[in-house]
């Protein structure tokens, strides 16, 4: 089970370095209406000129939710009962008697390996769709340039379909034609919300009321802050960013609902037995409960017998034989 687990990941990173860092899959050449002034807004530079550079962001995203899974899962072992719990269940359930590892460096790598893995997926999702739609960026005819053979062009909104009349950068122009969904919204909240997903169910402290919403509410607004940064500096559509949006909140609920499936957390409760079942039971083993009408009756009953006995006195025979 876990070379099959390996396999997969190794796939899907072998897959997101294709898509990333190789010419394999080729971008769909999309038309344009000449003159669109959706897609004249001002060239913003580079990704590296950007407020917020690409090496910047794939550190945040990568190093925070580990850092708060490593400081979660140590801090959550080093309670007593939480630690003496989480022993036992992670060697009965996962490992049995053999091959026995540490279940605190299990539950880590479980938790940032799964995380890991919705990276790259999501990433792989990202440059799927920008693939295939070859969507326009805002700034597209800016780097475009293109010669425009006809002269009812301007006046008539002419829609081009001709991928050979651009005249600028061919890489810059490659670039501009991946605009939806957003690749930095995608990452971003998807990072953002499998943080908050491990945060909210697996660190159960009381200390922690106040704490948990902070930083919960801190990594998805930072998240939602890279979204506006990209329309901001026109490098992408708002749809292209609400798309990116959509796309990495499925994944990461995905991931969350039906993967970690011991989202839960270390302190579970105590399960209750189960009643057991009365078809089985011979008839004369259930307790008999006396009920509330039986006890007036009886009650009654024996009032009546003392207020008999109290109201008729013994006979005259008797009483004559203890006088002799």
């Amino acid at each position: 089970m876990l070379y099959f687990q390996l396999v997969i990941m190794a796939g899907t990173v072998l897959l997101a370095y294709y898509f990333e860092c190789t010419d394999t899959f080729q971008v769909h050449i999309q038309g344009f209406f000449c003159q669109d002034g959706d897609l004249m807004k001002p060239y913003p530079g580079t990704e590296e000129e950007s407020f917020i550079t690409p090496l910047v962001l794939y550190c945040v995203l990568a190093a925070s939710p580990t850092a708060i899974i490593f400081i979660g899962e140590i801090s959550m072992y080093f309670i007593k009962s939480t630690r003496e719990s989480l022993i036992a269940q992670e060697k009965t359930i996962l490992t049995g008697e053999c091959c026995y590892l540490n279940p605190l460096l299990r539950r880590i790598i479980r938790f940032i390996g799964v995380f890991a893995f919705g990276l790259f997926a999501t990433d792989i999702f990202v440059n799927a769709g920008q693939v295939v739609t070859g969507h326009l960026t805002p700034y597209f005819l800016t780097v475009c340039k293109p010669n425009y053979t006809s002269a009812d062009c301007p006046a008539h909104q002419q829609f081009i379909n001709n991928g050979n009349v651009c005249t600028g950068d061919l890489e810059v122009i490659e670039k501009a034609r991946r605009s939806f969904p957003s690749k930095h919204a995608a990452l971003s909240i998807y990072s953002a919300l499998y943080a908050t997903m491990y945060i909210t169910s697996t660190i159960k402290t009381k200390s922690s009321r106040l704490a948990k919403p902070v930083l919960c509410l801190g990594t998805l607004c930072t998240a939602f802050l890279m979204g506006l940064n990209r329309v901001s500096e026109y490098r992408n559509h708002c749809s292209d960013v609400i798309a990116g949006f959509i796309l990495g909140t499925a994944v990461a609920l995905f991931l969350g609902m039906c993967v970690v499936h011991n989202f839960k957390g270390t302190q579970g409760s105590p399960s209750k037995p189960k009643p057991e079942d009365p078809r089985g039971v011979p008839l004369m083993a259930f307790p008999r409960i006396e009920s509330p009408l039986e006890t007036l009756s009886a009650q009654m009953e024996r009032n009546m017998k003392i207020a008999t006995v109290n109201y008729f006195p013994k006979p005259h025979s008797q009483q004559v034989g203890k006088l002799g």
